[in-house]
């Protein structure tokens, strides 16, 4: 009863608190409690708290989001949120082979706290390889939709990726998730974003995350200068990327097709 009260006070402001300008008269701790039963709900609001000696009457207090550096009670946490960074991986097409690579660090603000994460793997029965930089379960979840895209239209990567982005782009709920990828077959390479990018390489080679451009760098040069493998290249590359880029380290997965 209680908690249904407080509904039907949010949904008689839920305009307002859409809008993000209108005063609405509903109190921090109404829209917590809802906050904490009903999952996802991140809209903008104004917070609304009665006049100190007037009763009835409602004044704006602090206008600032739900999430995005707020901690569940409402309090402004700053730089001390703790974000998960930083991360390097590497796509290459050379000499008919196709591989991808990335490192294994998972850092925690300052510290190093995982050294054997795989960030590289492979779906729609072995035959496509994604690589991911960014948020773990924003980027399983989108490798998850990835291989529904496949299995819709029979493994064609292209139209696959292409639709990926579009939703990543226009859902309100992908549209939230914060990463980047690389998927590749034995014919093509597509790096996908959720701004609605999806970019096929010239060159054969793409890098994302922290240390990509120190690796794709590297690759380029060796690629040019060298006799070696695609394989080869990649791991080479990686290294050089995580001699430079703190958030990268050397232990490296590779997968290839």
């Amino acid at each position: 009863v209680k908690l249904t009260r407080h509904a039907d006070r949010l949904a008689d402001a839920y305009p307002q608190i859409v809008d993000g300008t209108a005063e609405c008269p509903i109190q921090k701790s109404e829209f917590f409690l809802l906050g904490e039963t009903l999952q996802g709900l991140t809209a903008r609001c104004t917070w609304i708290t009665p006049q100190p000696k007037t009763r009835g009457e409602y004044r704006p207090v602090e206008k600032r989001p739900f999430m995005d550096g707020h901690s569940a009670n409402g309090q402004w946490m700053g730089e001390n949120v703790m974000k998960i960074r930083g991360t390097t991986i590497i796509g290459i097409r050379h000499k008919g082979q196709t591989v991808v690579a990335g490192d294994g660090q998972v850092t925690l603000q300052s510290s190093a706290i995982k050294h054997q994460a795989r960030k590289v793997r492979r779906i729609y029965n072995d035959k496509i390889i994604v690589g991911f930089a960014g948020s773990t379960a924003d980027a399983m979840n989108l490798s998850e939709q990835l291989e529904g895209k496949l299995e819709r239209y029979n493994g064609n990567l292209m139209r696959s990726a292409v639709e990926l982005a579009r939703d990543w782009r226009t859902d309100k709920y992908l549209r939230r998730l914060e990463a980047l990828m690389i998927a590749v077959d034995k014919d093509r390479m597509f790096l996908l974003s959720g701004s609605g990018d999806v970019i096929e390489p010239d060159e054969g080679i793409i890098g994302i995350g922290s240390g990509g451009l120190a690796a794709q760098s590297a690759a380029t040069a060796l690629m040019a200068h060298s006799d070696l493998d695609a394989r080869t290249i990649a791991e080479e590359a990686m290294k050089i990327a995580a001699s430079i880029c703190i958030y990268t380290n050397q232990r490296i997965t590779v997968e290839e097709i």
